[in-house]
């Protein structure tokens, strides 16, 4: 079974950057320089920011649907993001490298099933979940901080 992955849209965040430390706060989002040791996960391109990039936490409503699953969380974007990753078949490093929770939703947007996945095995996860066919999508979210990462969907 074939599945695509996708990170966020970059158009939602564009008037954020670039702004100042004191605007974003302003808007309830802060600005973080990347370290030699940090690991912050964009959630456009989905790959970790290189250090001296900065990023941006905010809060994002990952799953709006008006269901008891709706759901909003702190993630992170690069700071002049632009390519939403959209690869087929594909699991971009930044899930690898970390244990994963994959929530899998029906068409209404309502739990069916949830596996957590070491980021090296979730192919064999992702088509478990979508062996039920009442899975319609799946959310990954980062397994320890619990955020939003991406969406994957059938192909």
């Amino acid at each position: 079974m074939s599945f695509r992955v996708t990170g966020l849209s970059a158009k939602p965040f564009r008037h954020l950057y670039g702004l100042s430390d004191i605007e974003l706060r302003k808007a309830g989002v802060i600005r973080y320089v990347v370290g030699d040791d940090g690991h912050f996960p964009d959630r456009v391109e989905l790959r970790d920011a290189a250090p001296g990039e900065a990023v941006l936490l905010l809060n994002y409503t990952h799953q709006p649907a008006n269901t008891p699953y709706q759901s909003n969380y702190a993630i992170f974007v690069r700071d002049g993001a632009h390519d939403t990753y959209d690869r087929v078949g594909e699991i971009p490093e930044a899930f690898r490298s970390r244990p994963m929770s994959l929530r899998a939703f029906d068409r209404d947007h309502l739990l069916v099933d949830a596996e957590l996945a070491n980021g090296h095995e979730m192919e064999g996860t992702i088509v478990r979940l979508f062996a039920n066919d009442r899975v319609a999508y799946i959310h990954a979210h980062f397994a320890k901080p619990g955020c939003y990462a991406g969406r994957i969907d059938r192909v």
